[in-house]
């Protein structure tokens, strides 16, 4: 067994293990980093096959954007996955049956294109051209249609997650493109004509109380023993 051989079970073991705990593991955020090492195992993978294109996109798109926005978002909505967790391990042996006969399929499938003693030569072309523009020729050449189906699906993915989280609630606010279309100059502005009105003066503050005697200016008190008549 060459060194080839010994980092290609390698990378398989650890993108196995990694994809198992994907959906194994109690946190959310656990979860996406085990997903990143798969994507990486993947990448390694890619690359060890001569498909340096494959192995760059994938952890240009998957790592480096979708799944560092995707465990953004997780660490930002806190997800409670203990009541999304019920039953797991309940369902856990049907789905690895379902799981290990679609695998079978696809290795049956596959099968051929992995038949390394039947597969073609690369011609003066292919080693001229590289991988990524001979694969750019295959794609938008002899499997142009099944590409433009494959962006139609992607498409009606999209729609469908759209029309599917739409929610009308009481509280959100939107807007009608097709009534601010039809608005007319009138019912952007209304003059309204309202009468003056004329602020009503405050009375005046109530005299305070009789100044205390012996005050300045306070009438004298009687003294004692005068009165009678003047």
């Amino acid at each position: 067994m060459n060194t080839t051989s010994i980092l290609f079970y390698l990378f398989a073991a650890v993108l196995l293990g990694a994809s198992f705990r994907v959906i194994t593991a109690k946190s959310t955020v656990h979860a996406a980093l085990f997903l990143v090492l798969a994507f990486f195992s993947a990448s390694c993978i890619w690359m060890m096959l001569k498909a340096e294109f494959l192995s760059i996109a994938l952890v240009l798109v998957y790592v480096g954007a979708v799944m560092v926005l995707f465990l953004f978002v997780v660490m930002m909505l806190d997800i409670n996955t203990e009541e999304l967790r019920q039953g797991f391990w309940t369902h856990f042996p049907m789905a690895a049956f379902v799981g290990v006969l679609i695998a079978l399929e696809m290795a049956l499938v596959l099968k051929g294109g992995f038949d390394l003693p039947d597969a073609p030569a690369e011609t003066a072309l292919a080693l001229k051209n590289g991988n990524t523009k001979m694969l750019g020729i295959e794609v938008y050449t002899n499997y142009l249609y099944p590409l433009q189906v494959a962006a139609v699906l992607l498409l009606v993915a999209i729609i469908s997650a759209i029309a599917l989280t739409l929610r009308q609630r009481k509280d959100s606010r939107s807007q009608d493109p097709s009534q601010q279309v039809r608005v007319k100059k009138e019912q952007r502005l209304k003059i309204v004509k309202m009468a003056p009105t004329v602020e009503v003066p405050s009375a005046p503050p109530v005299a305070a109380e009789a100044a205390a005697p012996g005050a300045p200016g306070a009438p004298a008190a009687p003294a004692a023993g005068q009165g009678g008549k003047a």
